[in-house]
């Protein structure tokens, strides 16, 4: 349990001194740009999944 307790405050202590943390206003341009990209991704996932469902929907409709 030692270990454990050890590895939790060296953790907490690399965390304060050693990781460089982004400003805000890095932050924000970053949050911006993930959400972006994550709308257009998301766009084109549904874009594609609508042609596939037409495409079989048409192909069983040729079938029948």
């Amino acid at each position: 349990m030692a270990g454990f307790v050890n590895y939790v405050k060296e953790s907490f202590e690399e965390l304060k001194h050693n990781v460089t943390w982004p400003t805000m206003a890095e932050a924000q341009s970053l949050t911006i740009l993930v959400a972006v990209f994550s709308t257009v991704f998301s766009l084109a996932i549904w874009g594609v999944d609508t042609v596939f469902s037409k495409a079989i929907s048409y192909y069983f409709h040729l079938i029948n």
